[in-house]
């Protein structure tokens, strides 16, 4: 039955695949996304292609403390409210180590597709942050995110290396980057930013 639903997906993807070049056609191994300067967050988004991965770098700063940015980070089951992420919840802790179970629906086009995993947290310190997926809907997840001191707040700053299931064609996934990725991030640092009185109380 899997095998039948990615056989459908991969021949849906497959009829897009020729309305979409045009779009994709300049994309090449570097997928770098256009800043928009006149936002309040620095926000910096950039995506390179590595074969058949994706290496993501972004960067942005936040009004917040760095304890108040790792209480945001780390709180795991408030990522269901970044857009994308309909299900995310721990499901074991063992010392610094933590299991995330998290379901995430994307829409590719017209297409919605749901993804499942679960990621393992590894909380290094107060300035980092590593995981990578244990078991999940894509070949391989990891990265990290790490947070420095930046004028009167932090700048946080996430780096991941993905590499998705062959049956989705590489050019549908590097037109869902280029039109989502940034507008995702931006929310997560609204978001950062308008938690921080909430965050106060994680940090005395």
């Amino acid at each position: 039955m899997i095998h039948f639903y990615k056989t459908i997906v991969f021949l849906l993807f497959a009829c897009l695949t020729t309305s979409l070049w045009f779009i994709s056609e300049g994309f090449s191994q570097n997928l770098g996304i256009a800043t928009n300067p006149g936002n309040s967050y620095d926000l910096k988004v950039d995506v390179k292609r590595a074969g058949d991965a994706f290496l993501i770098h972004v960067s942005y700063n936040v009004p917040i403390s760095g304890c108040q940015a790792i209480a945001f980070l780390t709180n795991y089951e408030d990522a269901k409210n970044i857009p994308g992420i309909v299900e995310s919840k721990v499901i074991g802790r063992d010392g610094n180590k933590v299991r995330v179970e998290r379901h995430v629906q994307e829409r590719i086009v017209l297409i919605p597709i749901m993804m499942k995993s679960i990621v393992e947290y590894t909380e290094i310190s107060q300035s980092q942050l590593n995981f990578e997926q244990l078991v999940g809907d894509t070949r391989s997840y990891k990265g990290s995110w790490q947070i420095m001191p930046e004028g009167d707040g932090t700048k946080l700053r996430y780096e991941s290396r993905v590499e998705l299931l062959p049956f989705i064609p590489r050019i549908v996934i590097e037109y869902f980057i280029k039109n989502s990725i940034y507008e995702r991030f931006e929310v997560m640092a609204k978001r950062a930013a308008m938690m921080k009185r909430t965050l106060v109380a994680s940090c005395n």
